[in-house]
């Protein structure tokens, strides 16, 4: 090795290794048409009303895959308005919109239906409209991902009954029952009501209030109460003939919540066994987020045809009982994980779906540090580097019905919560600002700025360029040094961030051939350290915090 010979070297790092130089942010991977503003914009008819109650009530017949009920949507006037927009899919029929029991006018564009009320809303009251209708509701063609209702059978028992879920992330609840379908806007509470051939189980959100047959002795109507806010495309319906297992998991003070288990009555004995990783997961997030947020509700798990959704406190399970080669089962972990991330803590827009699933993401890798140790989470951290793609900005564009198609809010995400762990440096301020997010915002609408400003105060670090540069831009920084021999033993580290974000300043952990670990902050602007070093020179990231790459200089 000729240390006299000058060396420029470019490092890509920070949450994985890649190559190229600092791009434009994209915008977006896809065209956006008028239905998706009218879906995904706050106009003036959507902002002026605020929903604080849904009553919906339906029958489901598996026969002719139609489905027929009312919707009485509670609001509060958020000013005086006569015009409002309610969104339910073309292709289900309204019979009438009524309120006080008058019928109302309105007029349908696509899937969003503009009602003219009688009189006008004065600010501040307290109003309700019922809305009956009857279709055949999109049939999901690859869910969850393609949203609609799921008609399967169930072939383990002799019986083969009717088994119907539904799922509707990113497509919409509307495509089954009206609402105001955005983010922006969950009801403080909302019940229920199913009916379905006797014989069969509903299992909805929320607790279950009752069961009982209808009148005319065909049906069986179940009736779930959800005690808290929910996000439209939680709203669920699971229908066969549900085996019921109960269970309670016991709260660090003592307090018992109920777990309720709606499996295939072939699976009953295998589920109890694989379903005991619930408390033990139930614990982690505890720890880490606070206790479960839906505690009046109780938690579920409910078997479904599809491989699972994190429908709130009625979470759907379909991988299969199978435990990953980190000895739990993904979709348990990642869809309990939204209870906190999702459902309790909610983004406003499609566009800031980060929110809900990086950090649910990110609490996989907890789960596996909380039971297998540190080394361990990041040996997991690591499978999923190699699935980032770093095409688009994990931050999508505001105000249109954007369904986030980009795998990088789950990997980069978690990736970019790992390095940001580390850049603050002290886990004891890290995950006491990650406990105070959870607990704090509670139950709440959550933005990304608002996020940002929440862990840079509790952690005392300015995180917003970090956010910034991971978050609004697809590639990653470039950390750029140049090594410069002074003599045989020491060595000038010259280094600077190249990157798109203002001010980023991740700190490094590095250190030289067989030299001391040691903490460089690079910025924009070129620095310069003295090293001391043995053997060969090249310079190595600390495994565990990122990732490891060396380059040797000849």
């Amino acid at each position: 090795m000729n240390r006299s010979r000058k060396a420029v070297l470019g490092l890509l790092f920070s949450l994985f290794t890649l190559s190229g130089i600092a791009k434009e942010a994209t915008v977006s991977p896809q065209p956006f048409s008028h239905a998706d503003s009218l879906r995904g914009s706050l106009r003036p008819e959507r902002t002026c009303y605020d929903v604080t109650f849904y009553d919906l009530s339906l029958s489901v017949d598996p026969t002719t895959k139609r489905i027929a009920g009312t919707n009485t949507i509670r609001y509060r006037a958020v000013r005086s308005f006569r015009r409002m927009q309610v969104d339910l899919f073309a292709n289900m029929a309204i019979k009438s919109i009524q309120q006080n029991g008058k019928s109302l006018a309105y007029t349908r564009d696509g899937n969003a239906i503009f009602i003219t009320t009688n009189d006008t809303q004065p600010a501040g009251q307290i109003r309700e409209l019922t809305i009956t209708y009857s279709g055949s509701p999109k049939i999901a063609l690859n869910p969850p991902w393609g949203g609609g209702f799921v008609w399967r059978t169930d072939t383990t028992t002799a019986k083969s009954p009717d088994w119907i879920t539904v799922a509707c992330e990113g497509t919409g609840a509307s495509l089954w029952w009206p609402n105001k379908d955005h983010l922006s806007d969950e009801p403080d509470s909302m019940r229920i009501r199913c009916r379905v051939p006797i014989g069969l189980t509903c299992v909805s959100n929320g607790k279950l209030i009752s069961q009982q047959p209808t009148q005319d002795g065909h049906q069986t109507e179940w009736t779930w109460f959800v005690h808290y806010p929910i996000n439209n495309y939680n709203v669920t319906l699971n229908i066969t003939d549900y085996a019921h297992i109960a269970d309670t998991y016991t709260a660090r003070d003592g307090q018992k919540l109920a777990l309720d288990y709606y499996v295939l009555p072939g699976n009953v004995q295998k589920a109890k066994i694989h379903f005991e990783q619930v408390k033990t997961m139930l614990g982690c997030f505890e720890k880490y987020f606070g206790k479960y947020p839906f505690w009046r509700d109780g938690y579920k798990l409910v078997e479904t045809p599809y491989w699972g959704m994190e429908h709130q406190s009625a979470i759907a399970y379909g991988n299969h009982y199978y435990n990953n080669p980190f000895g739990f089962d993904f979709i348990i972990i990642h869809e309990s994980g939204h209870e906190y991330f999702g459902n309790s803590l909610s983004c406003a827009d499609h566009a800031e779906m980060w929110i809900h699933e990086a950090f649910t993401t990110y609490a996989e890798a907890l789960f596996v540090e909380y039971t297998q140790g540190k080394a361990e989470a990041v040996d997991y951290l690591n499978t999923q580097r190699k699935l980032i793609r770093n095409k688009f900005p994990m931050l999508g564009p505001l105000g249109v019905n954007y369904d986030q198609e980009d795998t990088d809010i789950y990997f980069k995400g978690t990736w970019m919560l790992h390095t940001i762990r580390n850049a603050v440096g002290d886990d004891t301020k890290w995950f006491a600002a990650l406990k105070a997010l959870t607990t704090e915002k509670r139950l709440s609408i959550v933005y990304t700025d608002e996020i940002v400003d929440f862990l840079s105060k509790k952690t005392e670090v300015d995180l917003k360029p970090l956010f910034n540069q991971y978050l609004r831009y697809p590639n990653l920084p470039t950390l750029e040094y140049k090594i410069n021999a002074k003599n045989t033993s020491e060595l000038t580290l010259s280094y600077r961030w190249v990157a798109d974000a203002d001010g980023f300043n991740l700190p490094v952990v590095v250190r030289v051939g067989q030299g001391k670990w040691q903490t460089i902050r690079p910025t924009s602007d070129w620095k310069t350290t003295t090293v001391n070093t043995t053997g060969t020179v090249a310079i190595n990231v600390d495994n565990g915090l990122f990732t490891t790459r060396s380059v040797t200089v000849e």
